[in-house]
């Protein structure tokens, strides 16, 4: 038996015992969690089929640990302006175990998530300017504005790993390590504290 389910906005084929890393997951080390964003179930020679996810239908594992993947090196060059910049960067992971595939069932947990989601009202009353934040651009902040972080004191709040869940599905390499911290500096104000340290900054990380 084996499921194709969504988990932090990438799809895995996945199976009872297997063990998978995904993208940071906010839950603690040792905790139980459920997917229920499940596209297919394939049990002895049965296949269903979900439009897109199957009703009732779950996968659920447990957090082994959490990590940061292998560096990958970012490379930028122009050519021809003299200009050469390379950065390192490392994806923060959880390594999860899965302990079962259920086809249905799961109703009650499926309903409530959506209200998690629901913090959509910060974008009726007028948010800050995220893109002011190095690393943000526009794709990013809307990204985050409809995930209920629409200003520089929640974004402040907010885990780096978090931000880096919200945002998973935004083309691009993100350092997110550094942005609440901006957030925070622009929240108080202070401005100038703010561009002397984003003048050291390339991508979110120190030049």
């Amino acid at each position: 038996m084996y499921a194709i389910v969504e988990i932090a906005g990438q799809q895995f084929k996945v199976a009872k015992d297997q063990k998978v890393y995904v993208h940071r997951l906010p839950e603690t080390e040792g905790s139980k969690v459920t997917f229920d964003k499940v596209m297919l179930i394939e049990d002895g020679g049965n296949v269903t089929v979900g439009a897109p996810a199957i009703e009732g239908a779950g996968v659920t594992a447990k957090i082994l640990n959490h990590l940061k993947g292998d560096k990958v090196i970012v490379f930028k060059k122009k050519r021809r302006k003299g200009y050469k910049k390379k950065n390192g960067h490392r994806q923060y992971l959880t390594e999860i175990q899965i302990e079962g595939i259920a086809a249905s069932g799961v109703k009650a947990e499926k309903k409530a998530e959506p209200k998690k989601a629901a913090p959509k009202k910060s974008t009726s009353k007028k948010g800050d300017d995220l893109k002011k934040i190095e690393g943000i651009g526009p794709k990013i902040a809307e990204t985050l504005a409809a995930a209920g972080i629409a200003t520089f004191s929640e974004l402040a709040k907010t885990e780096p790993a978090k931000i880096s869940e919200i945002i998973a599905n935004v083309r691009g390499n993100h350092v997110t390590d550094t942005w609440p911290k901006q957030a925070e500096l622009a929240a108080e104000g202070k401005w100038d504290e703010l561009k002397e340290w984003q003048d050291k900054l390339d991508g979110g990380v120190e030049k």
